[in-house]
């Protein structure tokens, strides 16, 4: 089985030029882990949400159980909110990402992951990104091979 038969082909991604403070809204409205950046349909680079949470570029330390309140606005943080506010996706997006190419046995993706600790990754076909696989889809397919195994018994 290859990436290309259990990918996820419908996601949000953002160029990098998109303002920071708009990328974590689509996270958080698309439900996605990271977002892919894009430039010319090439993937130039990810961002995570540890990307938010983890970076010396922001220069902060922010309590964990208030950190999407402070970065959207719900809070009274007005200093944070304009830092952030200045920031776009290339300033803080993880360049040349662990990717994998969509015909590479779905074997191999458990490997990158494995290997560089990631939990997901984009799905590219020639450098243009076409998908992206995650442990969720990994699993998902295992679940229906055994399902498949047990009923045909």
């Amino acid at each position: 089985m290859n990436v290309s038969s259990i990918m996820r082909t419908s996601i949000a991604s953002v160029v990098p030029g998109t303002p920071l403070i708009d990328a974590a809204q689509l996270l958080l409205e698309t439900n996605q882990r990271a977002l892919p950046v894009v430039e010319a349909g090439h993937l130039v680079g990810i961002i995570s949400e540890g990307d938010f949470l983890h970076r010396a570029e922001l220069g902060i330390d922010p309590p964990a159980d208030t950190w999407w309140q402070l970065l959207l606005g719900s809070s009274g943080s007005r200093t944070l909110r304009d830092k952030v506010s200045s920031l776009r996706v290339s300033h803080v997006m993880t360049r040349e990402p662990v990717c994998i190419e969509n015909e590479e046995p779905v074997d191999e993706a458990v490997a990158l992951m494995d290997r560089h600790g990631v939990s997901q990754l984009p799905v590219t076909c020639g450098g243009i990104l076409v998908g992206m696989i995650s442990r969720a889809e990994l699993l998902s397919a295992v679940a229906r091979s055994l399902q498949d195994t047990g009923s045909a018994a």
